[in-house]
C-alpha cells in the first residue's frame, strides 16, 4: 500500500474525495495531515473494582466525560489514560484508508497519543478519538487546539466501507 504524498492529499481534497473538516492546507506536511485535540475528554472514574473484559464490554459506565474551558487544560497524571476527540471530522473515499500516529515532539515527553485502534477503515467518516496516555513520570498540562497527532492516507486495493459501532462518531 502507497502512502499519499502532500500533493495527493491536497488533490483529494480538492476532487472532494476526501473531506476533512474544517480544514486548514498548513496542517498539511509531506505524507500526512496533523489534526487538532478538541475541548472534550472522557476521563475514566477512579475505582478498585474489577473490570470483566469481553465482546460487550462498554467503558460509558466507568468514564464520564470532561470540557476543558477555553484557555485552560486537562491535567494528567503519570500512568493515566483519558480519550480525547479530534476538532476535525475526516471522511474517506471507499478507495482510501488511514493510520493515526502520534507526534514524535509529545511522544519524546511520554506522551502517547493512541494507544491501539490507529486504523481508520476505507469509507469512514467521523472525528477520531484518541487514546491518549501519558507514559512520563511527571504531570502534563494537555491543552484543546494542539495539534496532538497526524492522519496518513493509504491506498487501498479495491473498496470498501465502514458501518461498524463507531461510525459517525462525534464524541470520545
Amino acid at each position: 500500500m502507497a502512502v499519499f504524498s502532500r500533493d495527493a492529499i491536497l488533490k483529494l481534497i480538492k476532487e472532494k474525495k476526501l473531506k476533512i473538516s474544517p480544514f486548514n492546507k498548513s496542517q498539511v506536511g509531506p505524507g500526512s495531515v496533523d489534526l487538532t485535540l478538541s475541548n472534550v475528554f472522557r476521563v475514566f472514574i477512579k475505582t478498585n473494582s474489577l473490570l470483566q473484559i469481553h465482546d460487550d464490554t462498554d467503558y460509558k459506565p466507568i468514564t464520564k466525560t470532561v470540557r476543558v474551558a477555553k484557555g485552560s487544560y486537562l491535567l494528567m497524571q503519570p500512568d493515566e489514560l483519558v480519550h480525547g476527540i479530534t476538532v476535525e471530522t475526516v471522511s474517506l473515499p471507499e478507495n482510501v484508508s488511514a493510520r493515526i500516529e502520534g507526534r514524535s515532539r509529545f511522544a519524546r515527553m511520554g506522551l502517547l497519543t493512541h494507544v491501539s485502534s490507529g486504523f481508520m477503515q476505507p469509507g469512514a467518516s467521523g472525528r477520531i478519538v484518541l487514546e491518549i496516555a501519558n507514559l512520563s513520570p511527571f504531570a502534563l498540562a494537555i491543552h484543546p487546539g494542539t495539534r496532538i497527532c497526524q492522519i496518513i492516507f493509504e491506498d487501498v486495493k479495491g473498496s470498501a466501507k465502514y458501518t461498524g459501532k463507531f461510525k459517525d462518531q462525534k464524541k470520545p
